[in-house]
């Protein structure tokens, strides 16, 4: 290979904010293979086809971005006070950079507020304060510092330039430098999790739907906790294809209709059809099958649910009732949502996802013949019913406030990726590199966003998957909180030990979250678990997000300090959905799921058991020194309580706790690295809503864990 083009491929990368060497999780050093270098750049939009195109291609990157006036985004802090005490606060004065060439006097600068308002001034070159100076293509342009009005106020708004030569546009983030505390949404205070389609109850058909969470929640808030935690609630293929991961949603702007309860609807009361069918002794035999099943059944199950919503919905018609008439005004008020319902019936309707559609229809656009009518007012009337059963749930006084999870990406046959394509890199998936738990890396399948022209349009999708959830989230978990700086893209083709590293920009994250997290007072959670970065930590304090503690990480051999101490604002639990329950990992299930697996050879595996007896016997000898442990020869539930005791004692932090461990569940819900292996996103709690109830061991679990965090506060 010609030096010269390797070497002008690296100097490229890095213009395009690509990394090519980097440690992976054995802190062994990583180098990209120039081909995928080569294809995650031309991902980028670089004018590659080879790598002998890469001398050619990095003058124009150089040229490109010192022609830009101005960067696409530009990121405004409000003078907060200051995340720590040695940090200086925020200026009042908003400013930006420019970059201007000799032949440029004048500047012409018009804001657009978020509110319509308009504010236009002029300014001279000169009288702007100078930065830096270069000489680019024998001219020497100069970057200065352009001073926005001092009372622009929080919002998205847009900028407007023009020189005497050119134009240019970039939207302007004034934020609050830290998101909505979490101690405000609840100070020292407790919640439950539970995945929604494991949950069900006596009424429900299967799995839990909105009418089971909010009883949960209700139930929760009786024993004093403030908090539901549930996996992501999004829109999935559960039919033909059938993928029911919720961390691959059809889109992260509609709600899952598997979780809509067809009887608390206001049609279903007045639907006599929809009752006959409902009480039939054959929909009533389906339905028992599925409440006996260990496992969900998606297909069945939403087959089922939509043979009974779609009465419901032929039932409202286009007459003019005010029913009707609300559900048009709901589907007027999000333009999106019809695009959404056709785009769902074409899906049905070629029984296959985008990608194979014919030409025209994978353009981001439908025609009536492309789907079936009643199958698009279908899924227009079930995302109403949806968002009003979830609103009905978040508006309850009496209950427990809502903790939902955003998923980091979206399928890559659904809908958003459809619909704005520019968004993402496609050819590209998101994954991670080899680390010891994964030792020959992670492929996610989902497309990243395209960190470059997600700037153009100031990163709309995103703030509407934001508000999406916001609506009715107090707590909102953002998967993968390290997205925000940088993705481990794998290019398609390449195995997952020949990706790289793509930054995003951070700072613009950052302002995106702690606007709408302020305006919604919604508290975020950043999902830091893995092989994270220091400065990824930093920056999230200093932005007021909260990190995950989980404990089954967080022991040690140490009998001195067998749980580590708990991070200050920390969302702390003893497991997540990604791991065994605390039963199971105390047993050591996980590392039999590694040897099976191949994850692990002989020698690791024992080496593994080895290390986790004297992790265990470590955390029974330091819970015995606190006094959480009294028995000499403590039962497994007896542990249990005592980690959560010691975790409930902890005033740092807001505490989750898995349901699933209160009985010592010992299987997963979901098993890493695996597809058709195992259950994944299945499996059905093992008692019903009434049956935890009735569970004097849960209940008194629970209240204990309430004194403790109330003492915790006080």
């Amino acid at each position: 290979m010609d030096d010269r083009s390797i070497d002008s491929l690296h100097r490229l990368a890095r213009l395009y904010r690509v990394t090519t060497e980097f440690q992976d999780g054995f802190h062994a050093l990583r180098r990209a293979a120039p081909e995928a270098v080569v294809a995650v750049l031309r991902s980028l939009g670089a004018p590659l086809a080879s790598l002998d195109d890469a001398p050619d291609a990095l003058r124009a990157r150089r040229l490109e971005l010192w022609q830009r006036i101005v960067e696409p985004v530009v990121v405004s802090w409000t003078p907060d006070q200051p995340a720590f005490p040695d940090q200086p606060a925020c200026p009042d004065q908003p400013a930006c950079t420019v970059r201007l060439d000799p032949r440029e006097s004048l500047l012409t600068c018009e804001i657009e507020q978020e509110d319509g308002t308009q504010r236009r001034w002029s300014v001279r070159r000169d009288d702007m304060p100078l930065r830096h100076s270069a000489e680019v293509e024998g001219r020497a342009d100069t970057i200065r510092t352009l001073t926005l009005p001092a009372d622009l106020p929080l919002g998205y708004h847009r900028l407007h330039l023009r020189t005497e030569r050119r134009t240019a546009e970039a939207w302007v983030f004034r934020a609050p430098r830290q998101a909505y505390p979490l101690r405000e949404v609840c100070a020292a205070g407790w919640g439950v999790f539970l995945p929604l389609y494991s949950l069900h109850t006596s009424k429900s058909w299967g799995a839990g739907d909105f009418t089971d969470l909010g009883e949960l929640a209700q139930w929760t808030a009786s024993l004093g906790g403030q908090l539901v935690g549930t996996l992501p609630l999004l829109a999935a293929f559960l039919d033909t294809p059938c993928d029911p991961s919720p961390y691959t949603p059809v889109s992260r702007l509609f709600w899952n209709e598997f979780f809509v309860d067809p009887a608390a609807a206001p049609e279903f009361e007045d639907s006599s059809r929809a009752k006959e069918l409902l009480s039939s002794s054959e929909f009533q035999a389906d339905i028992s099958a599925c409440r006996a099943a260990s496992l969900v059944d998606y297909p069945r199950q939403m087959a089922l649910k939509r043979r009974v919503i779609e009465l419901l919905c032929s039932a409202l018609g286009d007459n003019t009732s005010q029913r009707a008439t609300d559900l048009r005004e709901y589907v007027d008020a999000r333009p999106s949502l019809e695009a959404y319902a056709s785009f769902r019936a074409a899906t049905e309707h070629e029984h296959k996802t985008w990608p194979e559609w014919p030409e025209r229809q994978r353009s981001g656009h439908l025609s009536g013949g492309d789907y079936d009518e009643q199958a698009r007012r279908y899924h227009l009337y079930v995302q109403w019913l949806a968002d009003a059963q979830l609103r009905k749930l978040a508006e309850d006084a009496g209950s427990a406030d809502l903790y939902l999870d955003l998923p980091l990406g979206v399928h890559p046959g659904g809908f958003d990726v459809w619909r704005e394509p520019d968004s993402f890199a496609l050819g590209m998936a998101g994954g991670a590199p080899p680390d010891r738990f994964f030792t020959k890396g992670q492929n996610w399948g989902f497309a990243p966003v395209h960190p470059e022209k997600i700037r153009l349009d100031g990163y709309r999708h995103y703030i509407e998957c934001l508000r999406h959830h916001m609506r009715y989230s107090r707590v909102l978990r953002i998967d993968h909180v390290m997205n925000l700086h940088r993705l481990y893209w794998i290019p398609r083709g390449f195995e997952a030990t020949q990706g790289m590293y793509v930054a995003n920009r951070a700072d613009e994250f950052y302002a995106v979250l702690a606007l709408e997290s302020r305006r919604h007072q919604t508290a975020i959670v950043g999902e830091d678990l893995g092989t994270v970065p220091g400065r990824v930590r930093v920056n999230m304090s200093e932005h007021g997000l909260s990190r995950m503690y989980v404990g089954q990480f967080q022991l040690t051999p140490d009998s001195n300090n067998a749980i580590e101490a708990t991070p200050e604002d920390s969302l702390a639990s003893l497991n997540t959905h990604d791991m065994r329950p605390f039963a199971g990992f105390w047993k050591g299930l996980d590392i039999e799921d590694q040897m099976e697996f191949k994850l692990l050879d002989p020698e690791q595996a024992h080496q593994e058991r080895e290390r986790r007896q004297q992790v265990t016997a470590a955390v029974v000898d330091y819970l015995r020194r606190r006094g959480a442990l009294t028995k000499d020869d403590p039962a497994l539930d007896d542990i249990l309580e005592a980690c959560l005791v010691e975790l409930a004692a902890r005033p740092e932090s807001m505490m989750l706790v898995n349901l699933e461990d209160l009985w010592l569940e010992e299987v997963p819900q979901n098993t890493p690295g695996t597809v058709n292996e195992r259950p994944n996103w299945r499996q059905r709690s093992r008692h019903s809503l009434e049956e935890m109830k009735a569970l004097r061991r849960v209940e008194e679990l629970l209240k204990r864990v309430n004194q403790l965090r109330v003492e915790a506060a006080s």
